[in-house]
């Protein structure tokens, strides 16, 4: 499994914005108010063909507060699962209670720590990074994460016992069972394995941890993942189930195809689409699963009614195939796995670089992409770069001019000619000079 690695220390030092520059995206929010971030968010980064886990944690402080108390207990958990901590400080100013409280912790937890002196912008403030080494960790390194100074000394020491990616050598298709508690997980993977391999309850949360089970079907080895229910944010501060989201996320992050398990009894509700986001964010490819139809009235209209409902709410995949089925009586299961292999296969799909050049020549042809200041986007080249989920960089006169609707414009032009059902495609835009 990737590496997880996260982020702690005292409101107001660049956590954000040094999370959003390692995983390349503006995901976690950034304020100059102290306390903005309050609940664990998750990224995932890649440098020099290493990838990791990224974690980012709320401001700890001195505070005694019930607000504070949940946030040192997000970031207990956090560190207890990582694998390397990121202690980021102020280069600003000197050291305080807060950070003082923060190393506190950091000592306790015996994990390998990284002393980052954030915001060094000057030379200045460079000579402040001295001061950080009476904390009394090994490693000390300076750095501007608005600014992107020193960055990739930053991760080539996190990475520097990390192994490069390569291709597992377990080839089997390995899939895990995802969705918040009590949905049916367990039993759904009794159903699969057919036996009682997995403990059952109606309480919430039996499960606490990824549990790998292979198993045969239509004479291939496969390894299927039971995972622990992943609650709403504000509910993971139980003991009893501390590290169970990350391990969850690690456990999908492993996965070549994730099964997200909706209860039909309770329908729909907005937690299910964040879990759903998970498996999207990793870029694994994934199917529905409506679980407990035996216990709601149900025919083809209800199934269709359903459907409807499963179209509206979940807009942002409407390339993901249902199943509705039954694990406690195990009805409708042999449904499942034709799903599964058919988005693993679309997943893993290349298709012919000469048929995609001449879909998207012909979409462009069809439907030009909006002028924007009386200039207009233009495609020279197309080619899939990439599996697992599939790929495609084109390469245009200036990939500024890429417009949100124009991408999804040319992703659904690629899905209604190549079959990628089930899978999650990602269009890469480069300057035709990058080419």
């Amino acid at each position: 499994m990737k590496k997880c690695v996260c982020l702690v220390g005292k409101p107001n030092v660049g956590k954000s914005t040094l999370f959003n520059l390692l995983i390349k995206e503006k995901k976690a929010i950034i304020m100059d108010t102290p306390g903005i971030t309050r609940d664990r968010i998750y990224g995932n980064v890649s440098y020099n063909d290493k990838n990791f886990i990224l974690i980012d944690t709320g401001g700890i402080t001195s505070g005694t507060d019930t607000f504070n108390d949940d946030i040192k207990m997000q970031a207990e958990l956090a560190i207890e699962e990582s694998d390397i901590i990121l202690f980021i400080v102020s280069g600003r100013e000197e050291l305080t209670s807060d950070d003082i409280t923060v190393r506190n912790m950091l000592l306790k937890s015996n994990k390998e720590v990284i002393v980052v002196v954030n915001k060094l912008d000057n030379e200045t403030h460079d000579n402040n990074i001295y001061n950080y080494y009476e904390l009394g960790f090994e490693y000390v390194i300076g750095i501007s994460a608005a600014h992107k100074k020193n960055i990739n000394n930053l991760l080539d020491l996190i990475t520097k016992d990390m192994n490069v990616n390569t291709k597992d050598e377990d080839n089997r298709l390995k899939f895990s069972v995802i969705g918040r508690p009590n949905v049916g997980k367990s039993s759904l993977i009794n159903a699969i394995l057919n036996e009682d391999r997995v403990i059952v309850s109606e309480e919430a949360g039996t499960t606490r941890d990824a549990v790998d089970t292979v198993f045969n079907y239509d004479h291939q080895e496969y390894i299927l993942v039971d995972t622990a229910g992943m609650r709403k944010k504000g509910k993971v501060y139980e003991s009893i189930e501390r590290y169970s989201l990350i391990r969850s996320l690690k456990a999908i992050e492993d996965s070549d195809v994730c099964l997200l398990v909706i209860d039909a009894t309770t329908g729909i509700i907005e937690h299910d689409k964040h879990i759903a986001s998970y498996a999207i964010d990793a870029g694994k490819a994934l199917v529905l699963v409506v679980n407990k139809w035996d216990a709601v009235p149900h025919s083809d209209t209800d199934m269709k009614k359903f459907q409807e409902k499963i179209k509206y709410e979940f807009q942002f995949i409407p390339y993901v195939k249902v199943v509705f089925l039954s694990a406690k009586y195990k009805k409708r299961i042999n449904l499942l796995m034709p799903e599964v292999l058919n988005a693993y296969e679309n997943a893993t799909r290349e298709v012919d670089n000469g048929a995609l050049y001449d879909c998207i020549i012909t979409a462009n042809t069809i439907h030009a992409a909006p002028s924007y200041k009386g200039r207009r986007l233009s495609i020279n080249d197309v080619t899939q770069t990439g599996t697992k989920p599939p790929k495609f960089t084109f390469f245009v006169n200036d990939k500024k001019l890429v417009h949100f609707s124009y991408y999804r414009y040319l992703e659904n032009q690629i899905r209604e000619n190549f079959n990628f059902e089930g899978t999650p495609i990602i269009l890469q835009f480069k300057n035709k000079s990058e080419k």
